[in-house]
């Protein structure tokens, strides 16, 4: 299935066409490994928009259950060297057309190369190295999602 993606224009830098959401899920997504209020709504949302995938050591064992029978493809990755598999995986899905969202030192990468990147605040706070290299930060997810439904949103926070 073709996705139309989402554009977003950035007034002094251009336009960026995203395909791709790839997601962190235990601090970002979910807390304690039950997906935040209002998450799963959104995600509906924007799968008619995007290809979404979440990336996960699955702490506590719930991801695949979470999104059984939705649109959004889970990626269960090792619970070592978790900063870089994220990272090839972003490479894998085109990291030119991929917007990413995390909150942990184990994102780091993943949004540092991201075409958007999106650092979550979130209730379990956030890396501060993670913040340093994310497009925007964020409080909550729900607010990471909204500018992806609402792309607008991102123009006065990003513009030159």
């Amino acid at each position: 299935m073709n996705l139309p993606g989402i554009t977003l224009h950035i007034p002094g830098s251009g336009s960026l066409v995203l395909h791709t959401l790839l997601l962190d899920y235990n601090g970002t997504l979910a807390k304690d490994g039950i997906p935040v209020p209002g998450v799963m709504e959104r995600l509906d949302a924007l799968s008619s928009l995007l290809s979404i995938e979440v990336i996960t050591a699955d702490t506590f064992g719930s991801v695949q259950a979470v999104f059984q029978n939705t649109p959004v493809n889970v990626h269960l990755i090792e619970k070592e060297n978790q900063d870089r598999a994220k990272l090839r995986r972003l490479h894998e899905l085109g990291a030119t057309g991929t917007a990413a969202m995390g909150n942990g030192v184990n994102d780091r990468l993943m949004l540092a190369n991201a075409a958007f990147s999106v650092g979550i605040l979130g209730d379990e706070g956030a890396s501060f190295a993670t913040l340093q290299v994310s497009k925007i930060v964020v409080r909550h997810i729900c607010d990471g999602l909204d500018l992806l439904l609402h792309p607008l949103r991102c123009a006065a926070t990003l513009r030159n």
